[in-house]
């Protein structure tokens, strides 16, 4: 497998290696050694299946007390997937990385705790499959506002179809003024 570091701490790409022929194609998706190896040393509790259609956004997503790890991928379809930095006082606050993910490239993006996380549907239907590092709790859910102007995120889409959580998300001043961002701590 190959690793991609990126700019922000804790968000790396991973090629899996992938064997194919004519009848089709085999790829691990997950060692926990060749994992913890590429510097991504998560115990993951929680896995999860969504699936939606073309146009779709959902994001920007993260959790304040209990913060999850994501390692996400696509098995069907594909996805601009979106990660932002929102650890206060980390070097990189207010950044985003994005990164194509498909069902032919196998891409993952690994998105470690604290960072809000988010895709648009770019196929006419995706299959979005991740595992996280701790569980879900919907009284902690948060959320950064998709297309936040201090942020200026390239979703590639002007009229994504969002929740109506979504729709009401705070910018990421609101969410610092209202106390509701991680801090920072480096990850070694």
């Amino acid at each position: 497998m190959h690793v991609i570091e990126t700019p922000i701490a804790g968000v790396k790409v991973i090629e899996p290696k992938s064997f194919g022929d004519a009848r089709g194609f085999f790829l691990e998706t997950f060692s926990a050694h060749r994992y913890r190896d590429a510097g991504i040393d998560a115990v993951f509790v929680q896995d999860n299946h969504s699936r939606s259609r073309k146009g779709v956004l959902r994001g920007l997503h993260y959790q304040l007390q209990h913060p999850q790890g994501k390692l996400v991928s696509v098995t069907r379809g594909e996805v601009l997937d979106i990660a932002v930095d929102i650890r206060v006082g980390s070097p990189t606050f207010g950044q985003w990385y994005s990164v194509l993910l498909n069902d032919e490239n196998h891409r993952q993006m690994y998105v470690a705790p604290g960072l809000a996380h988010g895709f648009v549907v770019l196929s006419e239907t995706v299959d979005f499959v991740y595992k996280c590092t701790d569980y879900y709790h919907p009284e902690d859910e948060k959320g950064l506002l998709w297309n936040d102007p201090a942020i200026g995120v390239d979703w590639q889409i002007d009229e994504p179809l969002l929740s109506e959580k979504d729709r009401h998300n705070k910018t990421l001043a609101e969410l610092q003024a209202a106390n509701e961002l991680p801090l920072y701590q480096e990850i070694k």
